[in-house]
Formats: structure tokens, sequence, C-alpha cells
């Protein structure tokens, strides 16, 4: 008598940025004949299914986020206090009746599900979505606190940057993950979810990163138990769980450019720009007279919609035929199109190692948050396969001459773009049949089937 599958329940912090690559990761899963159950908020759920036809064998499954209609879901605080309430016994009941076997979540929902888990008797597994240095000075936050980097609360003792180890991003004491808007509550709030998502990362079994062990070699040197599985990428005909619906025209016009010719500019789905900064983007993505696709979304600049500026509808008129305005795009195959020249980036850890993946040099933008200051670092110190643009004045404006120039700058490196290439291929060798990805990624699997 055959038996079944086992089944694994895969829990993302309702962020773009960790739902993807969870996403990816389900594909992956199913693939090799696990069945999945993917467990999201209702909100996320509801705007899956305005872009998502098929999920590709993976279950779908929606849980309260606990937050009114009107409540900011952009608002870090809010959201996560509302989830500690509803997570766990949702989790709890859906264990319960799902049967799984697995529980593979997001190492940031740890300490929401990790204990409901071992409790019910099922397996865990942690899931970092971003850089093997950023959870790993995560884990060392005991450590700083005591040799004087931080206070008990979390907030700064020292300021400035340091490093744990040679070819590592350093670590700026003011720019923790940790470190977000909202005041000293809400930081503080913060840090006392990072420091109980550490001690719930005892856990689980195994702790595994969407990397690969030649990008983050000392990091992986100085914690040997996050285990690198990536890049992890999708089959393009599969979904991997966008909010907004894409807009395909972008990879026919691609179709029309020139090899390495086209600026492709993308800030994630949380990035908002003022109006002042929005335009001068604007006007050096003319300045530089290079074909570019430029990712707006509608909610992207703070005030008026985008929509509703004269001058952007004029804007857009000018670069008629040279540029391309969307609201939304499949990265993933328009920074692997043999068009694309240099990817504009926030530098989130998806965009990254996406841009990694297909050798594509970056521009790595200012106004960082969270990790993306020490994945610019990656880019810029350490892989060095792109520059950053600084702002020109005391406002912190980057100036239209300064992304022309920059631009113009990381386009003509020719070593700039033959370290992407190599570091490309090492991200590819790493996947492929015998590769440490690769090894690793069997050795994952060979757990969940256990």
């Amino acid at each position: 008598m055959a038996t079944s599958a086992p089944r694994v329940m895969v829990l993302p912090l309702p962020a773009q940025g960790h739902l993807t690559p969870l996403m990816e990761l389900s594909h992956r899963l199913v693939d090799h004949g696990l069945e999945v159950t993917f467990v999201c908020t209702e909100p996320v759920l509801d705007a899956l299914r305005q872009t998502t036809v098929d999920n590709d064998g993976i279950q779908l499954v929606s849980i309260p986020d606990g937050l009114a209609d009107g409540d900011d879901r952009r608002d870090l605080g809010k959201v996560m206090d509302a989830l500690s309430r509803c997570v766990p016994g949702y989790v709890e009941e859906l264990i319960r009746t799902t049967k799984v076997k697995w529980l593979v979540a997001d190492t940031n929902m740890g300490c929401l599900c990790f204990e409901v888990g071992k409790k019910l008797g099922v397996r865990v597994a942690s899931f970092f979505p971003a850089s093997a240095a950023c959870l790993g000075t995560l884990f060392r936050v005991p450590q700083l606190i005591e040799d004087g980097f931080f206070d008990e609360m979390g907030f700064p003792k020292r300021r400035g940057a340091f490093e744990l180890a040679p070819r590592m991003p350093p670590i700026y004491t003011s720019h923790m993950v940790w470190s977000v808007e909202g005041g000293a509550d809400v930081q503080h709030a913060a840090f006392q979810l990072v420091c109980r998502n550490n001690e719930a990362s005892s856990l689980a079994e195994v702790v595994v990163c969407n990397s690969f062990l030649e990008a983050e070699a000392t990091a992986f040197e100085l914690f040997p138990n996050i285990l690198p599985i990536g890049p992890l990428f999708a089959d393009r005909r599969k979904p991997v769980g966008q909010f907004l619906p894409e807009d395909t025209r972008c990879l026919g016009w691609l179709d029309a450019q020139s090899d390495n010719s086209v600026v492709y500019v993308a800030f994630g789905t949380s990035t908002v720009f003022d109006p002042r900064q929005f335009k001068e983007l604007a006007e050096g993505l003319e300045l530089t007279g290079r074909p570019f696709l430029w990712v707006v979304r509608p909610d992207f600049t703070s005030g008026a919609g985008v929509s509703n500026k004269a001058w952007f509808d004029e804007f857009e008129t000018r670069v008629a035929g040279k540029g391309l305005v969307v609201s939304w795009c499949s990265q993933q195959q328009v920074l692997a199109h043999r068009a694309v020249a240099c990817f504009v980036s926030h530098c989130g850890w998806n965009s990254t190692m996406e841009g990694v993946r297909n050798g594509v040099p970056f521009l790595c933008w200012s106004g960082l948050k969270v990790d993306q200051y020490s994945n610019r670092s990656y880019v810029c110190d350490i892989w060095r396969t792109g520059l950053a643009v600084w702002p020109g004045g005391e406002d912190g404006v980057v100036t239209k001459e300064e992304v022309r120039a920059r631009l113009e700058q990381v386009i003509g490196d020719h070593g700039i773009a033959e370290r992407a290439r190599m570091l490309a291929d090492a991200a590819r060798m790493s996947i492929g049949e015998g590769g440490s990805s690769y090894e690793n990624f069997n050795r994952f699997i060979s757990l969940l089937m256990e």
C-alpha cells in the first residue's frame, strides 16, 4: 500500500520580500514530492487571488492578521502586535486539522509558531529570507550587548560601524534590523521581537537561508549552522506570490532593445520617495539618453499620486519610445533578459540575489533600511559588482546629475561587469548538480522526508 507524501506547512511573514522566497521554496518542495500547505494572512490571500491563477500544487490557506480594515499594514509594530495575538492559536488549529509533519517557517515568525509546533509533535525548520551575515549578526546580539555596543533595550551605546570579521559587511549600531521608524517604544518592541526569535530558533532542527557559499564565505565560516540553499528561484511559469499584477508589456519591449542597453529601476514593495526625489530620479534617467524600464507602484511617492502630476505625464510623453514605466513586472524575467545592463535597486535581499544570479551590475540607492545597508556593502565593497549613489546636499536628495554620472560609471566599468559575471557563474554552480547549495538542499529534502 502506497504511503502519501509528507505534508509541510510553510509560514512566511506577511510581506512581499518574505513571501516570495518561501513561495519559491514551496515550489521546490512540491517538485521533490512533498505536499505543501502555504499559510498566509487573509489580506495577503486576497492580493494573491488577484494576481495568481494556478498555485501549481501548493495549497493556500489563510488566517486573520488581527488588524482592522483601516489599520496601516506598513506599521511594523502594529502588525507584529496583532500577529502575536492571532498566529499561535490559528497555527495550532491548522496543525491539528492538516496533519503536517514539518513546520517550515520564516525565522521572523519563529517566536509565534515554533513552540506551538514542537508542543504538537511537529518538527520545525527555520528559513531566513535575507543574508547569512544579517542572521548571524542577530544571533550575536547577546554578545554585542555584553561587549557594550547596545544596552539591554537594544539602543546603541557606541556610534559608528564595526565588523564581525574581514569580508563581512560592517554593522552600523544605528541601522540594525530593529532600528525601525516609529519612536523608541516601537524600536524596543522590534528589539524584543528579535530576541524572542533568537530564543525560538533553538527549537528548529535546521536553519536554512536564501544565499550561497561563495557569496558569503566568511559568514558561513562564522555561522556553520546556517545552511545556504540559494539563490532560490522558480520556473517562470510558476507563481511566486506577487501582491501586484504584472505588466507584461515590458518583456516585449525588452525584446526590441539592444543587448546590455537597458537601465532597470525598481525599489521593491515598500520604498516611498518624496515628490522632489522622484522628480530628480526621473530626470536623471532621462539625462542618460539610455533606454530604461522603471517600476513605479501606485503608492511609490508620498502625497498625491503619481498619475495626478502633470509633470509626470509630460515626462512620460518626452521619453516615450526610450523609456517604459510600469506599475509592476516579473523582476526575475526582466533581470534574466539579455537587454538589461544595470539594476538600480534599493538592495533588498531578494532583488540582490536575483541580480547576482543573472550577472547584472548594480547601482545601489541611498536611504536604505534594515538589512539593505549590509547588502549594499556586499555589492559595492566586497563583491564589487556595483556602485552607490549619494545625496548631494543636506536635504538628502540624490540629484539628477548624480543619477546620470553614476549610471554611466557603473555601465562603463568593465571590471564591475566581469566580477558580476563571475559571481553569477558561482551562483549557478552552487545550485547545479554537486554544488554546495544543491547538496545542502538535498540534505534538507531528506530531512523533511524522514
